[in-house]
C-alpha cells in the first residue's frame, strides 16, 4: 500500500512538473510558487536529485536586485489565475509578484545537500545557493525588522502562506477597500468558494497590492506604508529554521562569515520570540505592529514555531497544546483551534489541515526529542491521502477534500513522511 502511495505521488509531481519548476496543481495555480517550489523540491530529491535542485534554482533566478525572492513568478501567460502580472507590474523581465512568502529555502537547500546521493552535484548546487538565499535573509531583516527587533513582519496576508487566517481578522479592519479597481476572481472558478477566502478579504488584498504598486515596489518604503503589519510567530520560525541550517551548510562549505551572520540572527531571533509567548495557551501568538498588541487568535502559526531550534521546554509545551487539539478533532493538525467560535473547517486557512505544516510541526517536534507526537502527526497525514487523496488542503473533523486536487506539495510532503518511515519508491 505504501508503496503505490508513492507511486501515485511521483506521478503527481511529474503531472504537474514543467521542465523547470512545478505549479501546484493546474488551474487553480498555474504559476511557479515560492514555497511550493522549495518543499516540492523535497519530494523531488528522492527520486531525482538534479530535478530538485533544478526548481529551486528556477526560484532564484528571479530574486530580486535587493535580495527578495518573490512569491509568483509567472513564467508564461495564462488567464485563469488573478491577480496576474498586469496587475503587480513589477516591471521584472519574466513577470513576478511583488510580496515575498515563507522563507524555507535555507532549511530545504540544507537537506537537500544533507541527504545527497550525488555528492558533488549537491556542493556544486549548494554553493551557488548559499549566497543567494543569505542575501534573501538579510533583506528579511533589513526591510521587514526596521527596528532591530530581531522578529520580521509580512506586510500582506499572502507573505504569510495562511491568505485568511483569523489571526489577520481585525488588522484587516484596518485595510480599506476604497479605490479597488474592478476585478472579477478565478480561484472559484476552480475551487469551491466557500472553501475560498471571502469577496471582502479579496478587496483588502487587492487594496495592498495597488497601494504597493504606487510607492514603486520600493522595499525600504513597503514595511512602514502598509497598514498590515504582522509579526507571525510560524514564520519567523521558519526563517530562523532557514538560518540555523544554513548555517550549518555555509560552515561544511568553508563561509564562515555567512555561518557566524546566520547565527547571531538566530541567537537573537529565538531570544525575541518570548515576546510572542502565551503561557496559558502553552503556544506563541501574532502581534500586530500597528496596534502595537498581540492578536487575539490560538491559531497553528504558534505550533509551526516549534520547527524553529526553540527551546525544547517550548516544544514540549507546544506538543501539550497540540495533544489537546487531538482531543477535539479527529485529525492533526488543525490550522485554528475548534473550540474558537470563528473556527471553520473548510475555509482555507480557518480550520483545515494542510500536510505541509503538518511536516514541519513534526520535524521540529523531532529535534525536540517528541518523536511519538510526531509519528501520530505522520500518520494523521498519510490517514488523510487514504481517505481522501492528494488534495491542498482538508476538513480535520471529516477529511473533506477541499481546494485544489492532485496537489505538488501534498504529494511531495507524502514521500517525505513515507521515505523516513523506510518506505522506498520502487
Amino acid at each position: 500500500m505504501s508503496e503505490n502511495i508513492i507511486n501515485r505521488a511521483v506521478e503527481i509531481l511529474r503531472q504537474n512538473d514543467l521542465g523547470d519548476y512545478t505549479v501546484p496543481t493546474h488551474g487553480l495555480y498555474p504559476f511557479q510558487w515560492n514555497w511550493d517550489s522549495c518543499l516540492t523540491a523535497l519530494g523531488q530529491s528522492q527520486f531525482d536529485e538534479g530535478r530538485a535542485w533544478r526548481e529551486i534554482e528556477t526560484l532564484f533566478a528571479h530574486q530580486w536586485d535587493d535580495g527578495m525572492v518573490p512569491h509568483i513568478i509567472f513564467h508564461k501567460e495564462d488567464d485563469g489565475y488573478f491577480p496576474g502580472p498586469e496587475i503587480w507590474a513589477t516591471g521584472r523581465p519574466v513577470p513576478t509578484s511583488g510580496i515575498t512568502q515563507p522563507p524555507v529555502a535555507g532549511f530545504s537547500v540544507a537537506r537537500l545537500a544533507a541527504r545527497a546521493k550525488n555528492k558533488a552535484l549537491a556542493e556544486e548546487k549548494a554553493r551557488l545557493l548559499l549566497p543567494k538565499i543569505q542575501a534573501w535573509h538579510e533583506w528579511f531583516y533589513r526591510c521587514r525588522d526596521p527596528e532591530g527587533t530581531g522578529l520580521v513582519a509580512i506586510i500582506h496576508p499572502w507573505e504569510s502562506g495562511r491568505d485568511n487566517s483569523i489571526d489577520w481578522d481585525e488588522a484587516f479592519k484596518r485595510v480599506p477597500t476604497e479605490g479597488v479597481l474592478p476585478f472579477v476572481r478565478r480561484d472559484t472558478q476552480h475551487a469551491n468558494p466557500d472553501h475560498r477566502p471571502t469577496q471582502a478579504q479579496y478587496e483588502r488584498y487587492v487594496w495592498l497590492v495597488q497601494r504597493f504598486r504606487s510607492l514603486g515596489w520600493d522595499n525600504d518604503k513597503l514595511h512602514d506604508a502598509s497598514p498590515f503589519q504582522l509579526v507571525d510567530p510560524g514564520f519567523n520560525g521558519i526563517l530562523l529554521r532557514s538560518c540555523n541550517d544554513l548555517a550549518d551548510l555555509a560552515e561544511q562549505l568553508g563561509e564562515n562569515a555567512i555561518a557566524a551572520a546566520s547565527r547571531a540572527r538566530v541567537e537573537s531571533g529565538v531570544a525575541a520570540l518570548e515576546q510572542l509567548w502565551d503561557e496559558g495557551l502553552g503556544q506563541y501568538r501574532c502581534f500586530d505592529r500597528v496596534a502595537g498588541a498581540a492578536v487575539d487568535s490560538a491559531s497553528v502559526a504558534g505550533l509551526l514555531a516549534a520547527f524553529a531550534p526553540i527551546p525544547q521546554p517550548r516544544k514540549a509545551a507546544i506538543a501539550r497544546r497540540i495533544s489537546e487539539l487531538a482531543n477535539r478533532t479527529r485529525y492533526l493538525v488543525p490550522s485554528h483551534d475548534p473550540a474558537d467560535p470563528r473556527f471553520d473547517g473548510l475555509r482555507y486557512w480557518r480550520g483545515p489541515i494542510w500536510l505541509i505544516v503538518n511536516f514541519m510541526i513534526a520535524d521540529g517536534l523531532r529535534q525536540g526529542g517528541l518523536s511519538d507526537l510526531a509519528e501520530q502527526i505522520d500518520q494523521s497525514s498519510l490517514d488523510l491521502i487514504g481517505k481522501a487523496g492528494f488534495a491542498e488542503y482538508y476538513d480535520p473533523m471529516t477529511a473533506e477534500p477541499c481546494g485544489g486536487a492532485t496537489f505538488t506539495w501534498t504529494a511531495a510532503m507524502v514521500i517525505e513522511i513515507l521515505v523516513g518511515l523506510g518506505m522506498e519508491q520502487k
